[in-house]
């Protein structure tokens, strides 16, 4: 009997879990849905035993209706094969020097790998969620190369760069829901073939095809800092710092700062956001793109999170947040009418178009004194810190105005606003206007801070 007790409450835990998880992934499974993704795969994850379950998570996100260009890497395969034979090819400014051998080398690792993912997304999918769906891969020549030619002395010989790319080629393609597979041999208007760097295909095709998203993979679970902990997010300025500084420290070949390069160039040119993930943990691309925080590195050109002025359009989202603590007796109700009243002096948090966090500014100019009220972050959402980045704000905005005091009025959240460096006053403290409204049945606990 315990044992069947321990089981069903085992089961309602984890239907618990899946229930959340799945309700709070559906705002992004719409966000997503429609969008273009551009993925560097690199040949050190086709390399990794998890290669088939990315290709299953790729899978998943063409189910979607994501739209998907796969650009794949081959340096550690043909490393290999240029050991086999004794050979080893000589760099130039961090470009691989092709010669005649070393190209064809090139092209046949380079096709057998076309060969092998597509094969695994047309028919490697049995025994994975992805079991019996139609998955359409198509490749051809799509992009088209040219010699880099000699660059101060050095004659790059079959090593080349873009040309152009059939953007309007691929979108047809993706039109069709078709992943559009994409290596680093390009073709020439003059029948040659050329080894492109599949870091650049990847971010030429992004930055063309006006992609959403720039995806890698590289070991490490994103961007790791000093303390060990992954980097959330970066602006391209940051993230060419820690580019810099792994350069400088001999790092010019590894994934990470492969993706850096790329990320940073896209992102200057309009790509959005470049996501890296780790090609070790299972099911990483899905845990960035449809949980709340993600478990990556993001590169943006603007902050997934945006403290801004709430608007009317914003009334919504308000309510949803406020309602749950207003109807626990910890906000004061406030009515739909009364918030449109008062949306002007509402500032919120927004992430990926979500309201996670909002309060709200009343200024008594007599008494040069500011209410902080309507302070509410989303319980999801609480592990950042984000009542802090309100709480700055709306001090920022009160000595904007000339305030010389802030204070609130708060029945739960007392130690939080003493850690803020407030104090607590006497009612006969506050402003005349609000003493005359102050309820004494709610029994709130005023607290200031000198500005």
């Amino acid at each position: 009997m315990v044992e069947y007790m321990l089981m069903r409450t085992n089961m309602k835990h984890r239907n618990n879990v899946l229930v959340k998880g799945f309700r709070q992934s559906a705002p992004y499974l719409n966000a997503h849905r429609g969008k273009t993704f551009v993925i560097m795969l690199s040949g050190e994850a086709i390399q990794h035993k998890n290669f088939r379950s990315i290709l299953s998570d790729f899978a998943v996100l063409n189910s979607l209706g994501i739209k998907i260009v796969l650009v794949y890497g081959t340096r550690p395969y043909i490393d290999a094969e240029l050991t086999k034979v004794n050979r080893a090819s000589s760099y130039y400014n961090g470009t691989r020097i092709t010669d005649s051998d070393t190209l064809d080398i090139i092209k046949s690792v380079a096709g057998s790998l076309q060969l092998e993912i597509t094969s695994q997304l047309s028919m490697g999918l049995n025994n994975t969620p992805m079991a019996g769906a139609q998955i359409n891969v198509v490749s051809g020549n799509f992009v088209i190369a040219q010699p880099i030619g000699i660059y101060k002395g050095v004659d790059y010989l079959h090593s080349g760069k873009i040309r152009r790319i059939n953007i309007e080629g691929i979108k047809r393609q993706l039109d069709q829901n078709t992943i559009v597979l994409l290596g680093p041999v390009g073709n020439s208007v003059t029948g040659e073939c050329f080894n492109l760097s599949s870091e650049e295909v990847a971010t030429q095709v992004a930055i063309r095809l006006g992609a959403d998203k720039l995806i890698g993979y590289c070991a490490d679970q994103g961007i790791v800092a000093e303390n060990g902990k992954v980097i959330q997010e970066l602006f391209p300025n940051e993230a060419q710092a820690i580019l810099d500084n792994r350069q400088d420290e001999g790092d010019l070949h590894s994934e990470t700062v492969r993706f850096l390069r790329s990320a940073i160039h896209a992102c200057h040119a309009g790509v959005p956001r470049s996501h890296l993930v780790s090609y070790i943990e299972d099911g990483a691309i899905i845990q960035e793109l449809f949980s709340i925080e993600g478990i990556g590195t993001q590169i943006v050109k603007d902050s997934a999170q945006q403290t801004r002025q709430a608007t009317i359009a914003d009334i919504g989202g308000i309510l949803n947040l406020i309602r749950p603590l207003e109807e626990k007796g910890i906000l004061v109700r406030r009515s739909r009418k009364q918030l449109e009243q008062e949306i002007d002096k509402f500032t919120i948090i927004a992430k990926d178009g979500l309201i996670i966090g909002c309060a709200a500014l009343y200024v008594y100019p007599e008494e040069k004194m500011a209410e902080m009220a309507c302070v509410a972050i989303h319980p999801d959402y609480r592990d950042a810190d984000r009542g802090t980045v309100l709480f700055h704000h709306m001090r920022n905005e009160a000595k904007a105005k000339g305030i010389k005091q802030l204070f609130v009025l708060t029945t739960q959240t007392l130690h939080w606003f003493i850690e803020q460096g407030f104090k607590e006053i006497s009612i006969e403290q506050l402003p005349r206007k609000k003493q005359k409204l102050y309820n004494y049945q709610r029994k709130s606990k005023p607290f200031a801070l000198d500005l």
